[in-house]
């Protein structure tokens, strides 16, 4: 499904780059976790303070060495599709999805251990902030114009070149 962003060159390269941006976040994230060795969601998602039994589930010794792996392969995947302008469609669900997951973990909500911290307001933190972006390139995706998506495009449609 291809959809043609109605913008002005300026407007479509913002886009462009708030994809970029976000992807190389995604990735950053996932690479740090996958090179760190002890790093675990553990301490995370058993001190959750919202839908705790499933959190707490999801933190269990069954389940945390899946859960751990499933968090960096899901982050990887979401900054490649990004960066690379590939799937991002696809990409930009997932990355909402476990953007709300860490919000829901641990929201920002008044009463809350997270909210005032940096990044934690009154309700809004970064991770809904990022999930609003990724919902916004999800309507307007770029890869078409920028990406290996528009690599496929130009090849299938010679009077593009």
């Amino acid at each position: 499904m291809t959809t043609d962003i109605n913008l002005s060159r300026t407007g479509r390269n913002s886009l462009i780059l708030l994809r970029i941006l976000i992807g190389w976040h995604f990735l950053y994230e996932g690479v740090l976790k996958l090179y760190n060795p002890a790093w675990t969601s553990k301490a995370y998602l058993s001190s959750a303070e919202l839908l705790t039994p499933l959190f707490q589930w999801l933190s269990g010794d069954g389940m945390i060495h899946l859960v751990d792996n499933l968090n960096i392969f899901s982050l990887m995947v979401v900054g490649l599709s990004l960066l690379l302008g590939y799937f991002e469609r696809i990409g930009s669900v997932f990355g909402i999805c476990l953007l709300l997951m860490y919000y829901l973990a641990h929201p920002a909500l008044p009463g809350a251990s997270q909210a005032g911290t940096e990044g934690s307001y009154w309700i809004i933190n970064k991770n809904l902030i990022e999930a609003a972006a990724l919902f916004v390139l999800y309507q307007m995706p770029t890869g078409t114009y920028f990406g290996l998506q528009s690599l496929k495009k130009n090849s299938l449609n010679p009077k593009t070149k």
